[in-house]
């Protein structure tokens, strides 16, 4: 959750805050000038910099990770257009919680005073509970801010999507973080206590979310560091943030999307890199052993046979060694199959296969290649004129096998990579055979 709030009032300065108040919120920006990070949305052709100036604010959906400003910029839009400001998260929230608060908005509709409505989580809605936004924004009742770090695609009804524009908010990248830190220094009037290359770790470890880098920096700021910090007693005091990922939601399907890209595209050191990305977040094993046997057949097939055998032995390894120590077996499988020729033929050949298949029925195939189990199939021709393909000189007698209302198909064409290159040779080879027998 980005930041929650249940208060009506506009953004406050630094000096209404009580004493104690967190870092993080003293140093919330004021004006849209003071976010960071998120140029391309409140730069001067940035998207919520052109409805201030416009003077109409639509509803909204902003998407992106935990900690780069969704709460700050709902609060700054509100400020700006002046509208009453009214935050709850789906979290904490129900029905009755959503029926007060359009009641209460639609009773300050009736003064002329709109309301910004910021719903933090708003995914975690349930379908029924987000049909109910569609009446009091399509009234303008409510203006509404909706923060996700999920892809709203997936999660947030159609009917609400087309009735809100999706802003993305980038990670915040090194340079933003950086000035955040360098805001925090002159606001506590006090340097921090780390060295330049701790700095940098301390940036690192944040992972672009900038709320966490900010409570790092107020427990540095709280103790009585005598000398500068370096990276390993950095390290040693504080921790770094988790990676954003949820094993069944978008950095899952992000990650293994990557993965089997670089794969594809014959990268051993990114495939490796986005593996273990994976695996330190958490993932289960034999999920990514799944999707690299299943790429072993779809992306190199038959260019290398050889890569669906690593893929299923490494299945095999970790079923009997586990974790840690089976997981080399799952990077070996990785890197050979990063670097095996690849071809997607087999894959190609399925899908047409498929298709035909389904196109064309219930065809009979030809008498000669049909099995005669009983008097009646042999005296009514049934595999009647049958080459036995071993009797012939090449062991292959290039008879007709499919069915007599259907022209022959091409469906598997292999690639001249790899072990395919051999198997296109011999189907060529075969074929000028046909071709001989028919003259």
């Amino acid at each position: 959750m980005d930041d929650f709030f249940t208060t009506d009032d506009a953004p406050q300065g630094t000096d209404t805050l009580p004493v104690n108040a967190p870092l993080a919120e003293k140093l919330r920006p004021r004006n849209l000038d003071e976010v960071v990070g998120q140029d391309h949305l409140v730069g001067e052709e940035g998207a919520l910099k052109r409805m201030i100036v416009a003077g109409k604010l639509s509803s909204i959906i902003f998407w992106g990770p935990p900690g780069t400003g969704k709460t700050s910029l709902a609060r700054l839009l509100a400020n700006e257009t002046d509208l009453r400001f009214k935050a709850i998260s789906a979290v904490f929230s129900g029905v009755g919680d959503l029926k007060k608060v359009f009641a209460e908005a639609e009773q300050r509709q009736k003064t002329g005073k709109q309301t910004l409505l910021f719903v933090d989580e708003i995914h975690r809605f349930n379908r029924s509970q987000q049909d109910s936004f569609l009446p009091y924004v399509e009234k303008g009742t409510v203006i509404l801010v909706g923060a996700t770090t999920e892809n709203p695609s997936f999660e947030l009804n159609a009917a609400l999507l087309s009735r809100t524009q999706v802003l993305i908010l980038n990670r915040l990248d090194s340079a933003a973080l950086g000035q955040l830190l360098t805001k925090a220094e002159a606001l506590t009037e006090s340097a921090l206590p780390v060295t330049d290359g701790a700095r940098e770790a301390l940036i690192a470890s944040a992972d672009g979310d900038g709320r966490f880098l900010l409570n790092q920096a107020e427990t540095l700021f709280s103790l009585s560091i005598d000398e500068p910090l370096d990276s390993a007693a950095l390290a040693k005091l504080l921790h770094r943030r988790m990676a954003v990922y949820d094993k069944d939601r978008e950095g899952h399907y992000n990650l293994i999307s990557a993965l089997h890209k670089s794969l594809r595209g014959s990268d051993p050191q990114a495939s490796l890199y986005y593996l273990a990305r994976m695996l330190v977040a958490g993932e289960e094993p034999l999920y990514i052993l799944r999707r690299i046997v299943r790429f072993a057949s779809e992306d190199i097939g038959l260019a290398d046979p050889q890569a669906l055998v690593q893929a299923l032995a490494a299945k095999d390894a970790y079923d009997f060694l586990g974790s840690p120590e089976g997981e080399l077996a799952i990077v070996q499988a990785c890197l050979y199959c990063a670097t095996a020729p690849k071809s997607n033929a087999a894959y190609k050949a399925q899908k047409a296969a498929w298709k035909s298949a389904k196109q064309t029925g219930s065809l009979m195939p030809p008498q000669n290649i049909l099995n005669a189990p009983t008097k009646l199939m042999k005296e009514i021709g049934y595999g009647e004129g049958y080459s036995y393909d071993h009797e012939s000189d090449e062991g292959f007698s290039g008879d007709n096998y499919w069915p007599e209302e259907m022209e022959p198909e091409q469906f598997y064409r292999p690639v001249d990579r790899g072990f395919e290159h051999k198997i296109r040779e011999r189907l060529d080879y075969w074929e000028t055979l046909r071709r001989d027998n028919k003259v």
